[in-house]
């Protein structure tokens, strides 16, 4: 019964801060949840994402000797496959077409024997670029090499066999060659190092015609595959899809004993998902758990803002005959109810927000995720109650009756101060950074073959353990401030406080813990709102850059090899609609010793203006001064640092390599000074390659025939402007766009999406800023009123109290921006810095988004002057009025 009282007497007389601790528990609950909704979209896009990228989800290798049709009834009935069909693989010792007077041959490709509905079954095998989809249809290299388009007749040279002619009816693309070709069953590192250049699809009764009397004299020419689709309905978590189709994988392996192999291609997009997922799990840690701690942290400053009436009522209370028991039980009455209503607040705020941000209101990827999520958040929520609420209450029992009646505390400097944490931590920051940079580290290790995978959260000392430093130590400073520094601040403050300095430096010293607790809570969500903005936006801009990087440009129109296209053939491609900008780029091949590398040509004085080249791509010096001594010295080279080091070159030395002449097809020796390294370069492979003066290359080999043409939109997306430049193009180029390359590359970090994620972090730190500000200011004055009715007792002016009011938040605030400035900087930085070997290429410098700061910045001037007008209006009361109330 008392309890109930107790409960009806605070909700009637303290409802404003029990709201405001109830309110401070659901927003670090439904930053805890949210961060659920996370996790769990961002898990079921990687899954889906993986399934869209993979052409076919199983090939199954028929052995030979084995009957094709009982490998492939095996496949059908095992519960995981959908759909199965069989692709029939011949070779071919090489292709000719006859043009005129001219024949064009290639070396051994492949024809596949394709059923009628395989298209169908499995869309993203083909993509269809001019002709007929059905019939004979050319790979677009392989009609490159032969010159032929549709209606051509070429001829299929056969081992031992005559020649078989056929008419050519479309061309097609094979997006997903390298996995269409891949040996089953072989180990990655053994895998041919490219798909065939020559490739001929034809319908499989047609393919019988011509390869089975191959099959007859020559068995080991052709072979048979099952390709199977498989139901989709797997766990959302990849890690867990992951499991699922590697066990299913192995029980088809298992049931076909020997007369088929299974190649995994969606186990294995699965199995660096997963790698992904835990990408995301890291930036939860890296996002989402200082926002939760400051939340927490929020709630038990308003929670403590009514110590002092609290301890007097329980001091009451006491002389009353209350015992311990009964007021500890009140206590816990009073955490237990705010907990449970600000646990239920963020749970319900949590899936709205998840709905309208994720599109799903799911905590969790899986069904055990979806509970353990809220269930958790709401467990700390109500731990974060019983700690701002319950500990205190219990802690003040200790303090004499007598003293509590009095609202006065002695408690002396907390012990971390005495001991100098702030200090240990900071020490231990340095430590852990200089470890994990010395012996080096991976983020995710997810060791090829094995299904665990794992995270070194050790690489997250160094940053946890800076933000808890800076944190305490901005609590040191603002005290050592206030009691050591009164002269300077009686400087200070004297153009707002006039004559009353030395009194409003005295108010604030002895308010030291008060004025600390303000600084160092909006110093925090400074550096929360700052160092979350500038990681944001240095990661989508490290994103855009990894894309950019991969694909070369907004549009990159790729010549086949045989072709001969001059540089003056950029005219013609930027009067293409949507086309802004065309910069040509050579792309050849050298020897470096018995070393075979892309070599790139490039025009040093254009190419930095319509590609992006950052200056993390070079070694030795910027990458306009690197492109400078190209421009300067076109026998100059730049080379990766792996050649460097495998040749001991020095700067200056000479670097022969070969080259294929473009007039008499022969490999010439060219000289070339080695000038700078060059460690990542646009549509270049991540392994050893060359960059060099185009105009050099030209005149040494020559040939000036352009390899790439890089794109720049302009008024249209890269994707419509990749579909005009098709169109006008034809068959012959490899045209790619940014957009589509975005979607299917990037380094395990950039694949995850931070969209919803950074809306919800950047408005949170929106709010916990103005309630950091706003709301403390608010509750040092409202904890001051005693003060401001004595001093007006004392004869101060209105005008005079304002100046006070003034002088307080100009201390606070200054304080708070000077030190969440640096701080945010330097956790931003080496946040980043953490990230940097997952980052390709990694970031030199932060993007700040200028923007969202200064909307954080008013938010929070306007939530101060709010402050300070309820401080000053209530100020300006009658004394004895204030007086009587409290």
């Amino acid at each position: 019964m008392l309890t109930l009282l107790w409960l009806r007497g605070l909700i009637r007389l303290r409802s404003g801060r029990l709201l405001g601790v109830a309110a401070g528990i659901a927003v670090a609950v439904a930053l805890l949840a949210t961060l659920g909704s996370f996790l769990s979209a961002s898990k079921a896009t990687m899954t889906q994402r993986s399934i869209q990228r993979v052409a076919v989800d199983w090939q199954i290798q028929v052995q030979p000797g084995t009957d094709p049709a009982a490998v492939q009834s095996a496949a059908t009935a095992d519960p995981a496959v959908a759909h199965t069909l069989p692709v029939e693989f011949g070779t071919t010792t090489g292709l000719r077409h006859a043009t005129g007077t001219s024949t064009a041959a290639t070396g051994p490709g492949q024809i596949l024997g394709l059923p009628a509905d395989y298209a169908a079954t499995f869309p993203a095998q083909m993509r269809y670029l001019v002709g007929a989809r059905q019939g004979v249809l050319l790979a677009q290299q392989t009609a490159a090499n032969l010159h032929a388009g549709p209606g051509d007749t070429f001829t299929v040279d056969l081992q031992g066999l005559p020649p078989v002619t056929l008419t050519v009816a479309g061309i097609v693309d094979l997006p997903h060659a390298d996995s269409l070709f891949q040996h089953v069953g072989t180990p990655i590192g053994a895998q041919p190092a490219a798909p065939p250049d020559n490739v001929v699809l034809l319908p499989a009764d047609q393919w019988h015609r011509v390869f089975d009397p191959l099959a007859a004299a020559h068995p080991d020419q052709v072979g048979v595959q099952i390709h199977a689709r498989l139901h989709h309905d797997l766990p959302a978590d990849p890690a867990q899809a992951y499991t699922r189709l590697t066990r299913a994988a192995n029980h088809l392996d298992a049931t076909l004993a020997g007369s088929g192999l299974v190649g995994d291609n969606l186990g294995a997009a699965l199995g660096s998902a997963r790698s992904d997922a835990l990408y995301a799990q890291v930036l939860f840690l890296f996002l989402g758990a200082p926002a939760a701690v400051l939340a927490a942290w929020l709630t038990a400053t308003i929670a403590g803002s009514g110590a002092h009436r609290r301890r007097a009522e329980q001091a009451l209370l006491r002389t009353r005959g209350a015992g311990t028991r009964q007021l500890l039980r009140l206590a816990g009455a009073e955490a237990m109810a705010v907990g449970v209503t600000g646990a239920l607040l963020g749970v319900g705020l949590a899936a709205v927000l998840g709905r309208s941000v994720f599109g799903s209101a799911r905590f969790g990827a899986g069904s055990t995720d979806a509970v353990i999520w809220p269930v958790a958040a709401a467990l700390a929520g109500v731990v974060i109650a019983l700690v701002t609420v319950f500990v205190p209450a219990r802690r003040d029992l200790l303090m004499p009756a007598a003293v509590a009646l009095q609202g006065l505390d002695r408690r002396k400097s907390p012990r971390w101060l005495r001991w100098g944490l702030d200090c240990w931590l900071l020490a231990g920051s340095a430590v852990a950074w200089w470890a994990t940079r010395r012996n080096g580290y991976q983020l995710v290790l997810a060791p090829e073959g094995v299904p665990q995978i794992s995270v070194s959260y050790w690489a997250f000392a160094a940053p946890a353990l800076l933000w808890l430093g800076t944190g305490l130590l901005s609590w040191r400073l603002t005290i050592l401030l206030l009691r050591s520094g009164r002269p300077v601040l009686e400087r200070l403050v004297r153009p707002l406080t006039g004559p009353l300095s030395g009194t409003a430096v005295a108010l604030m010293s002895r308010q030291s813990r008060t004025i600390a607790r303000t600084v160092v809570l909006v110093t925090m969500a400074i550096v929360f709102a700052a160092s979350t903005a500038i990681f944001n936006a240095t990661y989508h801009r490290q994103a855009e850059m990894d894309a950019q990087l991969t694909n070369g440009a907004d549009v990159t129109v790729g010549e086949p090899p045989t072709a001969v296209v001059p540089p003056s053939a950029a005219g013609d491609l930027a009067r293409v609609p949507g086309v802004g900008a065309v910069e040509p780029m050579q792309h050849r091949f050298a020897y470096v010793g018995p070393d075979l590398q892309d070599l790139y040509g490039v025009q040093p004085s254009t190419i930095a203006e319509h590609v992006r080249l950052s200056d993390a791509y070079f070694a030795g010096g910027t990458a306009r001064q690197l492109l400078d001594r190209l421009a300067r010295h076109p026998d100059n080279i730049l080379v990766s640092a792996e050649t460097v080091t495998d040749f001991q070159l020095h700067l200056g030395d000479t670097l022969r390599l070969r080259l294929v002449d473009g007039r008499t097809h022969q490999q010439i020796t060219v000289p070339f000074h080695y000038a700078g390294v060059v460690k990542e370069f646009p549509t270049a492979p991540k392994d050893s390659f060359l960059v060099a003066n185009a105009s050099y290359i030209a005149t040494a080999t020559g040939s000036p025939a352009v390899g790439e043409f890089l794109v720049t939109a302009s008024g249209a997306t890269p994707r419509a402007v990749a579909e005009n430049l098709r169109a006008a193009l034809g068959p012959g180029p490899t045209i790619t766009d940014i957009q589509t390359t975005r979607t299917v590359v990037g380094s395990s970090l950039t694949a995850v999406d931070l969209t919803g994620l950074t809306e919800l972090e950047l408005g949170f730190a929106v709010a916990l800023g103005a309630a950091a500000t706003g709301l403390q200011l608010l509750l040092g004055f409202t904890e001051r009123r005693r003060t401001f009715a004595l001093t007006r007792l004392l004869g101060a002016r209105p005008r005079q109290l304002a100046g006070l009011v003034w002088a307080e938040i100009a201390v606070t605030v200054t304080a708070a921006l000077v030190l969440g400035t640096t701080i945010g900087w330097v956790l931003t930085e080496l946040l980043v810095a953490v990230l940097t070997g997952v980052f390709d290429p990694p970031p030199t410098a932060l993007t700040v988004p200028w923007g969202y700061l200064g909307v954080v910045a008013i938010v929070a001037i306007t939530a101060t002057v709010g402050a300070a007008a309820y401080a000053i209006a209530a100020a300006r009361r009658p004394a004895l009025e204030m007086l009587r109330d409290l």
